[in-house]
Parts: C-alpha cells; structure tokens; sequence
C-alpha cells in the first residue's frame, strides 16, 4: 500500500526489493492497468530476457484462482486489441501494453513507453534503463523497478540512491515483513535446497530470496563474490590514465550484438582498468574513432580468434578492416573458455578498477553466471549468454592476454611529447 498511494499521488519513481513469491509481478501488472486509463500511453512490463516473458507473465497462471494473470489484470472487455504472437494488447482508450525484455527494448518501433515496469532489475540490462531514463524524464512517465537481490550489482546501487531522494520510493521487504509465506514453509524450502544444492549455497539462495540480503553469495557467479573482496580492499575507485604508460585494449567482436572494448595499463605488477567501452549496431569506424577520441597512447589491441574469419559478402576479415581504419590488432590463438575464466581470476587481485569510467563493465563481470539446468537441478559447465557476456568475454580475452604481456615499460619523453598529435594507431 505505501507504493500503491505513492504512484496514486503521482510519484514517478520506485524502487521496491520484495522477497520471491511475494506479488511483485501481481503488483505492477495491476498498477499499469490503473495507469493505462488515467493518462493515454504506451505502458511496457520488461522481463531481463524477452525469452522469459511469455512463460513469466503472458502465459503466467494465479495459482489462487485458474486464471491467466494478464486477464485479471486487464479483463476482455477494457480491449480492443489482443496480438498474442507480440505479447501486445491495445484497450478501448487508445493506451498499450506490451512484455518485452531488457535485451530487445531497441528493436521495438513506435512511441516510447509512458510508463515502464523493470521486473526482476537485478538480472536486467541496465543500459535498458540508461537508454529510457531521458526520454521519460521529457514525458514525465514512471518508472517502477521490482527485485529481489542478486549481489551488490546495480539493483542495490539504485536501491542506495532511491532510499535517500526525496523523489523515489524505496523498500525493502522480506517474509518476515509481509507473512505472505509461513516460515515453516521457507524452512522445508531451506532443507530441499540442501539436499539439492548443499548447505552453503543454499542458505545463500533463502537470504537473497526471501530475505532480501544483497551481501549473500550468487550462486552460479564466477567473479562476484571476488570482486566484493576487492572493493573491500579499495581497488575499485578512482583510477585516472596515466600518459607515461601505454594503453592496451581487449576486444569482444559482436555481429548484431554488443561490440565490448575493455582499456588498462600494466604498471609494474598492477593491471589498471581506466576505462571500458560498449555498444551494437554501429560498424568497426565507429571503435575506431573512439578510440581515436580518448587520445590514449595505445600499444596494442587484443582480439578475439574469429577476428580472423573472413565476412560473408566482402571477404574481408575484421582484422584487415580494423587495420584500414589504423588499428594493428593482435588476433589471440583459441583457447578454452574455463583456461580463461581461470587467467580472469588470477588477473583480478592486482587489477584496479575505476568506478566511474568502468561501472558498465563491472556490472557486467559481477552478473557474469554459469547457466542453470534446472531438469538435472545442478549449474552447467558453460557460461549463460546474456547482457553479461560482452564485457565479460572481453574481459576473459584481457587475461589470456595478460599471460605473455609483462609489465610495461615507460613512454620514453620524447614519445610522450608527441602523444597530442601522434597517429594512436601507428
């Protein structure tokens, strides 16, 4: 109810970390129905995955009463429209609402969204959230991000902001705060994950799920609970470039996805990650002019093996076309994906991250996960494909590559000198 009158008052932020199974869904699938017919709009509900969306909400049954949840939330008779291949309805008003995921919201055409529901935002890409913020603070929309914990990524960092604006309402909410499950309930749930799961990672389930606890283990997380060690130890914070180094740069190449580059400097034994770079949909002379643009002193490029495969259509590969645009990349031999899960751990203790210039590609690394097999009840050997991947792969490539790259020497003075009107990519 606190959110409920707040959004009812005309609040348009909210950030709500509510335990698993406790309505957050039921919630804002009521709330946007409100909303829809106040004020005429397109109103989306985003999933992480537009994967998960069908099963999760389109097709989702109230086990209370038999019915499909979108259709208590928006009865037959408020629509006009109902297209069940797109998840879209249309009402007899004129608004929309549509289920998408946080990995399309780009592609979809029309006017942006005038009310939008982040669900499970802890999973979600927060480049989705980026992207709209400024469009819906000139439509004057909400926005309305539902969660349960995953680590301290940046569902907790929102959280630590929006519980201390005057312009946000932030909560958090466990089982014992709501009741909404017997706790005898939550403890036969805590004994079936031990004998699935093992004690360890079991309690580190109930505390995120049902307890809310943003400092439980993630389970199936390669690099999360290390890099909460190093921000302990202060090796995230304000790392600045250094022009009497040279900067080395480690690429993931996608083909209709996230193009990833990640910016260090070895210095004696410490790896200094001064800045990271991510976006899609743009061709090889975009990088090339970023890159450009920083005005770093560049010594070499790492990229992934397929750099070398040649295009459909031009036959070129993306090393030659790098290479037309100035960039002498150096194109790494394949190597197996847990070799270079095991270089990243072993880089990560003297690696020194700048909170602001890399906050992207943290968050990336700290939702890095192993898939979960859920008809054998055990994690995979192989890594889950999602928003997480790009930075994470290329910051796997940085790794391997750091095992043949020793520390770096200085820029000699007269090269330092030349660094403003030196061709970078020579």
């Amino acid at each position: 109810m606190p959110v409920w009158s707040y959004l009812e008052r005309g609040g348009k932020r909210a950030c709500e970390v509510w335990h698993r199974r406790a309505g957050k869904d039921e919630f804002c699938l009521h709330w946007a129905a409100v909303a829809a017919f106040q004020r005429i709009g397109g109103y989306w509900h985003m999933l992480p995955q537009a994967s998960q969306a069908r099963k999760a909400i389109w097709d989702a049954i109230n086990p209370h009463t038999g019915k499909r949840r979108i259709d208590e939330a928006f009865p037959l008779a408020l629509r006009e429209t109902t297209r069940e291949n797109e998840m879209f309805i249309r009402f007899k008003n004129g608004s929309t609402w549509q289920v998408i995921g946080s990995d399309n919201f780009n592609s979809l055409v029309g006017s942006p969204p005038i009310g939008v529901v982040y669900s499970e935002y802890a999973l979600a890409d927060p480049a989705a959230w980026a992207f709209l913020r400024p469009i819906m603070a000139e439509n004057g929309g909400w926005a309305l991000f539902v969660s349960t914990p995953r680590g301290r990524n940046h569902m907790a960092k929102l959280y630590e902001y929006a519980k201390h604006s005057p312009d946000w309402h932030a909560d958090k909410l466990n089982v014992e705060d709501t009741r909404a499950i017997p706790l005898d309930v939550i403890d036969r749930e805590r004994r079936e994950l031990i004998a699935e799961r093992g004690e360890a990672e079991a309690e580190a389930l109930i505390q995120q799920e049902y307890y809310c606890s943003f400092d439980a283990a993630i389970p199936g997380a390669y690099y999360a609970a290390l890099l909460n060690r190093l921000e302990q130890a202060g090796h995230v914070g304000a790392v600045p470039y250094d022009p009497a180094y040279p900067v080395v740069t480690a690429w993931d190449l996608g083909i209709g996805d996230s193009t990833s580059i990640w910016f260090a400097q070895f210095v004696g034994r410490e790896v200094r990650l001064i800045d990271y770079y991510e976006t899609n949909g743009v061709g090889l002379d975009h990088y090339a002019k970023v890159l450009a643009d920083k005005g770093y002193y560049y010594e070499k490029h790492y990229l992934p093996h397929d750099a070398d495969a040649k295009e459909l259509g031009t036959g070129t590969t993306r090393v030659e076309t790098l290479r037309k645009l100035g960039i002498r990349a150096t194109v790494l031999p394949i190597a197996a994906i847990d070799d270079g899960i095991n270089a990243v751990r072993n880089l990560l203790p003297r690696s020194y991250f700048d909170v602001t210039k890399c906050e992207r590609g943290l968050d990336c690394l700290r939702n890095y996960q192993r898939k979960w097999n859920d008809d054998l009840k055990i994690f995979s050997d192989k890594p889950l494909h999602d928003w997480a991947s790009h930075g994470s792969d290329s910051f796997r490539y940085l790794a391997m590559a750091a095992l043949k790259h020793g520390p770096e020497r200085k820029v000699s003075g007269m090269r330092q000198q030349a660094v403003s009107d030196y061709n970078i990519f020579g």
